[in-house]
């Protein structure tokens, strides 16, 4: 018997794809599951960050080794989300993202993985405190930068579908309060 074909994946860049919000408040706090209007009520980072460290949810395993062989197994342990930053490009007349994202802040960082596709399974909810925020400093040949660093307070939500658009309008391409390139 032959082995069935595997399906071509269409495969794609995060870059000019993903989009990355802060989202201050989300009603259900319970089940982090952001309205369409706490979305768009959200001030979209994407065109600032130049860097991404972190946003991801990992087991921390535990060894179980016994006495029967000499083959060290683990079992599942506890979830850990590491703390995660964003390095944002600076801008030089104002201090939106500064302001936005000081230290103590609280709120959410909702990441539409595949972009504003409403029901895409693709959307991460990380609820955020702003842990700290430092500029960049560099003789290099590059753009100013800061980079902001957050603590992940909770269980963060990940692969839940993308709320319905008011009409035709998403995230992308309606005007909304968005950070300029």
């Amino acid at each position: 018997m032959a082995l069935p074909k595997a399906k071509p994946v269409e495969k794609f860049s995060r870059r000019g794809v993903s989009i990355f919000l802060f989202v201050p408040e989300i009603a259900d706090d319970t089940n982090l599951i952001p309205t369409r209007t706490e979305l768009d009520a959200g001030t979209n980072l994407s065109a600032a960050i130049a860097g991404i460290s972190g946003f991801t949810l990992e087991n921390q395993s535990i060894e179980t080794p016994d006495m029967s062989d000499d083959f060290d197994s683990s079992i599942p342990g506890s979830d850990k989300a590491e703390d995660s930053s964003f390095t944002f490009y600076e801008d030089k007349v104002t201090d939106e993202i500064e302001q936005l994202l000081r230290k103590g802040t609280v709120g959410n960082i909702v990441i539409l993985r595949k972009g504003d596709v409403p029901a895409s399974k693709s959307m991460d909810v990380f609820p955020i405190r702003v842990g700290s925020q430092s500029p960049a400093y560099t003789t290099d040949n590059e753009a100013a930068k800061f980079e902001t660093k957050f603590t992940i307070t909770r269980r963060p939500q990940q692969g839940l579908a993308v709320p319905a658009a008011a009409g035709a309008q998403t995230v992308m391409n309606r005007a909304k309060k968005e950070l300029a390139p």
